[in-house]
């Protein structure tokens, strides 16, 4: 496996300009609005945000949980996490490297972690027809993710790129998903971008079928843009574009109440 040279990548621009002027709308009507209390808008925004916090952890914990009770634990290890991530954006911390790769598989999968306390995966792995990098490629294969990384200026390509890499490298044993939701979720609300889930069974099997098409296609060519990479970013970016489009009307409406 090489990983994907973040120079190749052929993005939506259409659908990135959506999102950067819903959220700049949004900020500008909690900034400079005079028609009614910035208060109000503000605790519209942080109010539907957290709701959307709290719908990832559900979401989340449904995807991975096979029961009502891993549904309930996945859920609390969810929520930790997601507060954990705010407490490190509080203190401007945004997510770069390695460690905090370790910090999130700490707190989201402790079981996984207390196996194999900060160590990459010992063995091989196999996601449907794809076989997984061999364990001791995935050290060189983080380190120049994380590389790559740095050289994509837009937070939310940074982040789709980073969920799209690391679950083909899957570095660790178990909970490489919660573990890469979790981390692309931090680099988008660092950048006041909200969270984002999988809502459904049909997003879930579009998810997953788009994921492995691209692994499978990028095993067999060189490393370049592919028409299955290509739709697991509109899929992300259609996602952020329905939880940005909500937070805003939630804004606007209030607004728009008080004025009445």
């Amino acid at each position: 496996m090489i990983v994907f040279p973040a120079n190749k990548l052929e993005i939506n621009i259409t659908k990135l300009n959506k999102i950067k002027h819903l959220l700049d709308v949004t900020l500008r009507l909690i900034t400079f609005s005079r028609k009614h209390l910035a208060d109000d808008l503000l605790d519209a925004y942080i109010s539907k945000t957290t709701k959307l916090k709290e719908l990832l952890s559900i979401k989340n914990a449904q995807m991975e949980a096979e029961t009502e009770e891993e549904v309930k634990l996945y859920t609390e290890l969810l929520k930790s996490t997601l507060e954990f991530i705010s407490s490190e954006i509080l203190d401007d911390v945004p997510f770069n490297s390695e460690l905090q790769l370790f910090q999130l598989f700490r707190q989201i999968s402790p079981d996984s972690h207390s196996k194999h306390p900060n160590k990459y995966r010992q063995k091989d792995v196999q996601i449907g027809r794809y076989l997984c990098p061999e364990p001791q490629k995935i050290p060189s294969l983080v380190s120049e993710l994380f590389y790559q990384m740095k050289l994509i200026e837009n937070p939310i390509i940074r982040a789709i790129y980073f969920h799209h890499e690391l679950i083909r490298i899957h570095p660790f044993v178990d909970g490489n998903g919660r573990t890469t939701r979790m981390a692309k979720n931090w680099i988008l609300m660092y950048k006041f971008c909200p969270p984002i889930f999988i809502s459904d069974k049909k997003e879930k099997k579009e998810y997953i079928e788009s994921l492995e098409k691209s692994f499978l296609y990028l095993n067999n060519e060189e490393p370049k843009w592919n028409n299955h990479f290509e739709v697991f970013f509109e899929q992300e970016l259609d996602r952020i574009i329905k939880n940005v489009s909500e937070i805003y009307y939630e804004v606007k409406n209030i607004g728009n109440m008080r004025n009445k």
